[in-house]
């Protein structure tokens, strides 16, 4: 049976998801069968398994980490937030409907089974497995019935890491806030400290670490920089999503309220002439080379959101002038002619689309959650270099879109068209291929006569290798990996569950 360890973090976005991503690879690279887990997880970042299971994306870049196919069981609930007081809850995969907070909150407990046979697969398959908390252990106002946190670590036998952020401020008080809250036999499971994100000259902290060890009575692991580590991250709370960065070669992506699989533009990373910008506001919006409709968890909410914002007018300008427009899932849905929803999976009622591309979009069935591996079966305008290329990702969506007369499919099996410089697709991770993320940079390139300098692009995949070492270097160098190691070996999965 595996041994186990948790990181949990004072606060959402303390870096929880990418400290246990850089233990993931460490612990593949010392030679163990390693594997991620989180409970339950809430966010819009979703993955399909080649079964066609939905889970969340921050456990899927953590098992690639660890050099594994990602499983479901790593993420056995997945909470898609529909509006800001229910979600769609998936468990095991699978949709089984949506929920008012106060109604899942009551209903949770009733998944611990799931949790722990999910949790009970890997602890049989694996050497060491590392938990991942969510949001804070010290919200006491969900302290009861936890099922991620503290109440995660109890029932899989787990000590803890707690992470704190210094880049946010009050990084001490943040740390031994959190451990005064804590009931004693939640204090009890922390076994280091983490300072994250820091900034500058570590020795300077020297002081302040001998203090918070001996108010908390839990020593400091280590203290880690601020990393400037190209590995998606896993929330809403992703500086990429706040950048202003513009560079030779502009995307910009319209940033609608329940944005969904934002990163879709990550690969993008890797060349030093592209910029990719989110915008919120129309007077950001610039004069970008490219336009993007990002996915959406809730289409028809946000593309009422975009008209009212402005943004169909500008839209269709750029489009007018010549300017490449993407919509990809929830966006490629609003590039079409409208969107009704029969069954009320969105609440209900049509609303017209963009009107950019011939199609209309109906919102029902089942929802779909598959791999995909095709070709651009067609490409006009800007790029048109896509033609013929292989296309590698997955499908996330509710509803089928319909052709409403003569188009160009523009990926295969049905999966998008396009019309002129207008292009849409459900494929997530569409650009990925590094192939296909280097013709659009060169057309982009071309198009605004300037010289491409960026290389030969590598598939997203390789590059994230390369960061998953380069996260592993750093966190071996700031962390006490051997007082890490020893808290492993006190502790294992084992234990509780042969309970």
């Amino acid at each position: 049976m595996a041994k186990v360890i948790m990181i949990q973090g004072t606060m959402s976005n303390a870096g929880k998801s990418l400290i246990a991503a850089g233990l993931c690879r460490i612990f593949r690279q010392d030679g163990y069968k390693v594997a991620p887990f989180k409970s339950q997880n809430m966010a819009l970042n979703s993955f399909a398994t080649k079964e066609g299971l939905e889970m969340g994306r921050a456990q899927v870049v953590q098992a690639e980490a660890a050099g594994i196919e990602p499983r479901v069981c790593m993420n056995p609930i997945l909470l898609k937030p529909t509006d800001d007081e229910g979600s769609q809850v998936i468990v095991n995969g699978k949709s089984i409907g949506n929920m008012k907070a106060r109604d899942y909150f009551a209903y949770k407990t009733k998944l611990i089974p799931v949790i722990m046979e999910a949790f009970s697969q890997l602890a049989q398959d694996n050497d060491i497995i590392v938990i991942e908390g969510a949001g804070s252990p010290a919200e006491i106002n969900l302290r009861e019935n936890d099922i991620v946190n503290m109440g995660m670590a109890e029932m899989a036998g787990a000590p803890v890491l707690l992470v704190g952020d210094i880049d946010r401020g009050g990084v001490f008080a943040q740390l031994l806030g959190t451990l005064m809250l804590l009931e004693p036999q939640e204090k009890e499971r922390v076994k280091g400290l983490i300072i994250n994100k820091f900034r500058g000259d570590a020795s300077l902290l020297d002081t302040g670490i001998e203090m918070l060890e001996e108010k908390g009575g839990v020593p400091v692991t280590g203290v880690v920089p601020y990393m400037d580590i190209r590995i998606e991250d896993e929330d809403s709370l992703s500086e990429r999503l706040f950048s202003k960065k513009t560079g030779e070669i502009d995307i910009a992506v319209i940033k609608v309220p329940k944005i969904s699989n934002f990163t879709d533009l990550d690969v993008f990373e890797q060349f030093p002439q592209v910029s990719v910008r989110y915008i919120s506001d129309i007077k950001d919006l610039g004069d970008p080379d490219m336009l993007v409709l990002p996915g959406s968890k809730s289409t028809i909410a946000d593309l009422r959101w975009l008209r009212e914002k402005g943004f169909e007018d500008a839209v269709k300008r750029y489009c007018e002038n010549g300017t490449p427009v993407f919509g990809i899932c929830g966006g490629y849905q609003m590039l079409g002619r409208s969107i009704s929803d029969p069954e009320g999976v969105e609440g209900g009622g049509q609303l017209r689309g963009l009107g950019l591309l011939n199609a209309d979009t109906v919102l029902a069935g089942d929802k779909r959650t598959e791999q995909f591996r095709g070709i651009c079966t067609s490409a006009e305008g800007v790029f048109s270099d896509l033609e013929g290329l292989e296309v590698q990702g997955y499908e996330i969506h509710m509803g089928v879109t319909h052709a409403a007369g003569p188009h160009m499919p523009f990926t295969s099996d049905g999966t998008g068209m396009c019309s002129g410089n207008i292009y849409g697709t459900y494929i997530h991770g569409f650009f990925d291929r590094g192939e296909i993320a280097e013709t659009v940079v060169r057309s982009l390139a071309r198009r605004k006569g300037i010289e491409y300098r960026g290389g030969e692009a590598v598939d997203h995949s390789e590059f994230r290798e390369r960061e998953f070492d380069r996260l592993a270097e750093i966190l071996r160098s700031s962390l006490d990996m051997d007082h890490v190691y020893s808290i492993l070996r006190d502790f294992s999965a084992s234990e509780k569950l042969s309970e």
